[in-house]
């Protein structure tokens, strides 16, 4: 009797242990399931993220104030990078990795590029459009191919930008504002010029002078 007693005892052991085990499996195969599927969330919404500030064309208008240069970078940069239709992301992407550079001529004198469009150190967020700083470099670098238009920084930069003006500044009085890319003139409103890698881009505004040379290339640093 006794030796059938120990026997029971240990076959419930036995069973016990197993059955453990196999809770522990249920359990481990649950959460992995968890875990796969946040990813596979996570790897679905994010692109449709992306797709929603960049799946159009590139905009070519600016929507911005009409004030007088110097023109700082705005205050609110998520709601300016917004108005752009652009989106803000956790950090800098390579899918299109390009540098174009911007140069302002005001009346025969240069005006800075602001540092810092389409960067909120606040929110930690950047736009696939930005300066880090005043060289006038203009940054591409988005998750996915697609073209950026001068509007779209104009919108960044909360300035308003057309075939009649910069901000404040109107064809007016025999001053007329003047696009160049690499050293060529483009006719029509500027807000639709897109950016190329290593584009030269000089904007003028004032009265046209016969010696007016725009700058037809810009000497990047090495890797931009």
């Amino acid at each position: 009797m006794e030796a059938t007693a120990l026997g029971r005892v240990q076959d419930f052991a036995r069973r016990r242990k197993w059955l453990w085990i196999a809770a522990s499996v249920v359990v481990t195969s649950a959460v992995a399931v968890v875990i796969v599927a946040v990813i596979k969330t996570t790897e679905k919404h994010e692109p449709q993220t992306f797709q929603a500030g960049l799946n159009s064309a590139p905009a070519t208008v600016a929507v911005g104030a009409d004030t007088p240069p110097p023109w700082p970078a705005p205050v609110d940069v998520t709601g300016a990078v917004r108005a752009a239709g652009l989106p803000m992301l956790g950090n800098e992407r390579q899918v299109e990795h390009i540098h174009a550079h911007l140069d302002f001529v005001v009346d025969g004198h240069p005006v800075q590029v602001p540092a810092g469009i389409g960067i909120d150190p606040v929110h930690r967020a950047i736009s696939p459009l930005h300066t880090h700083d005043t060289s006038g470099v203009i940054h591409i670098e988005s998750p996915v191919q697609r073209q950026f238009s001068l509007g779209e920084f104009f919108s960044e930069s909360g300035v308003s930008l057309s075939a009649d003006n910069i901000g404040a500044l109107r064809a007016t009085g025999g001053k007329t504002l003047r696009a160049y890319v690499n050293g060529t003139l483009r006719t029509g409103n500027p807000a639709a010029i897109t950016f190329e890698p290593h584009d030269e881009i000089d904007l003028i505004y004032g009265v046209p002078q016969a010696d007016e040379t725009p700058s037809a290339r810009f000497d990047f640093l090495r890797g931009d």
